[in-house]
């Protein structure tokens, strides 16, 4: 018979997922783990594998959290835009957080912190990033065919500015001791969707 484990699996990983939100994942040792999960190495290894694959895993995890609420916030049926409006107002009120400041959002630290060099976290970032410009996009093609925004606006070229603009507001919110700053700035974003806003050329 297998041996029951002596220990939550998923509150493992939660617990692993805000230590490494808070630290990072190169200030974060396997002992740093050993001791804020309460269970041996070994249990750690049999269960999640290594410090990177549990990384990977705490990071899915994040994301499973979060990305169901902004699609269906986004798909709701009537008018597009305010869904859009209330998105970024959202990120924005999350980054001028007490709670968040300092640990700003863990895709964009590990996008930051791991992207560069390592493949895998790179294809989770992507994977993310696509999945915020795809519901952004669609956002902003039903409210142009809805007439909230002009026809001449690029629905994709919205939502691509959005999705880099809304990573830029966490680096900023995560070290930013002026709440303001991205409250201001998310309203300047705003006003790109406004009706009376010239296009690029």
């Amino acid at each position: 018979m297998a041996r029951t484990k002596e220990f939550d699996p998923d509150a493992a990983l939660r617990a692993a997922l805000e230590l490494f939100w808070r630290r990072g994942y190169e200030a974060t040792s396997m002992a740093d783990l050993v001791g804020h999960l309460g269970i041996g190495r070994a249990s750690i290894y049999a269960t999640f594998g290594n410090k990177r694959e549990l990384y990977l895993k705490a990071l899915e995890r994040y994301e499973q959290a979060r990305l169901p609420e902004l699609l269906e916030d986004l798909s709701r049926p009537g008018p597009a835009l305010p869904g859009v409006r209330a998105l970024v107002r959202r990120f924005a009120a999350d980054a001028a957080s007490e709670e968040l400041r300092g640990r700003g959002c863990f895709v964009t630290n590990t996008a930051a912190e791991l992207a560069p060099h390592d493949p895998a976290a790179a294809r989770r970032v992507e994977r993310n990033w696509d999945q915020l410009e795809t519901v952004l996009h669609t956002a902003l093609a039903r409210a142009r065919a809805q007439g909230e925004l002009p026809a001449g606006r690029d629905p994709l070229a919205l939502a691509r500015m959005l999705l880099v603009f809304l990573q830029g507001l966490r680096v900023v919110g995560k070290a930013s001791a002026d709440p303001a700053r991205v409250r201001d700035a998310a309203e300047q974003a705003l006003a790109l969707l406004d009706r009376d806003t010239p296009p690029r050329a």
